[in-house]
């Protein structure tokens, strides 16, 4: 059975004095351990804020708070750090994306404001999105037990983004007009060789989804032309949805990675 897991954001457990400590859990993750119903006994996987990661048996449990001690340091696994760069989606899409997008590992997530979005965020909209992102995120990446949460960026502009990813390995965008011959796998291969990447965890992938109306052909030059390494690749024949491309490109490009 898994552990549940949480996530420490200004507690170094290796800075712990004594054998048993309180676990200083922010007010939700608290109210969640009590959804949980916790017992004294049960073990948690704890990663703190140093990034280690702990097995830990509860001592007590009160609505005060979980008194723990640590019963095995862990070793995160190792995966490559494959960024998901998406056009801001309208409603609740923007959320689906950022959850299941989390719950498949990946590293971080670019909110990208293209030509052609629909949705338009002011600094303040902006700020309160990010922040909602960042506990959905949160949330996605407790239920599906890694060791991270990715962090979520302020939306970027596809200039800021495409200079953000200048030293990436590889800058896979996904776009509707790449032809059907542009695939993932020769794409990360050409990408691995030209950096001279031995071993794919090694890797720093930036997948790139349009909004719902798509990237122009100008932006997808942009991204061209800040990164050598940037290749235009298909999802296939169909036209997909922008919050299933943003899962479904992240997916593929992380389950072609383990593979190597």
């Amino acid at each position: 059975m898994s552990l549940h897991h949480f996530f420490l954001e200004d507690q170094v457990i290796a800075q712990e004095s004594e054998a048993e400590f309180p676990l200083r859990l922010s007010a939700e993750d608290l109210k969640h351990a009590r959804v949980l119903r916790l017992a004294p006994g049960e073990h948690i996987a704890v990663v703190d804020a140093a990034s280690d990661f702990f097995e830990c048996e509860l001592v007590s449990c009160s609505a005060d708070g979980i008194i723990a001690r640590i019963a095995a340091k862990l070793d995160a696994p190792e995966r490559a750090q494959v960024v998901l760069v998406q056009g801001i989606a309208k409603g609740e899409k923007m959320d689906q994306v950022v959850r299941h997008a989390t719950e498949l590992g990946i590293a971080g997530i670019v909110p990208l404001s293209c030509e052609r979005s629909i949705v338009k965020l002011d600094a303040k909209k902006a700020a309160s999105r990010v922040q909602r992102w960042s506990a959905i995120a949160k949330s996605a990446a407790m239920q599906a037990g890694l060791t991270a949460v990715p962090e979520v960026s302020r939306p970027l502009s596809v200039r800021e983004a495409a200079k953000m990813l200048s030293g990436a390995t590889a800058v896979l965008v996904f776009w509707e007009e790449a032809p059907l011959s542009a695939k993932i796998a020769p794409a990360l291969s050409s990408a691995l060789a030209a950096c001279d990447c031995l071993d794919a965890k090694d890797a720093r992938i930036a997948v790139v989804v349009g909004p719902e109306g798509g990237l122009s052909a100008r932006e997808v030059e942009q991204f061209q032309a800040a990164c050598p390494r940037t290749y235009p690749v298909t999802l296939g024949p169909s036209i997909l949805r922008t919050e299933t491309a943003g899962i479904v490109a992240p997916a593929l490009v992380l389950y072609e990675l383990e593979g190597r």
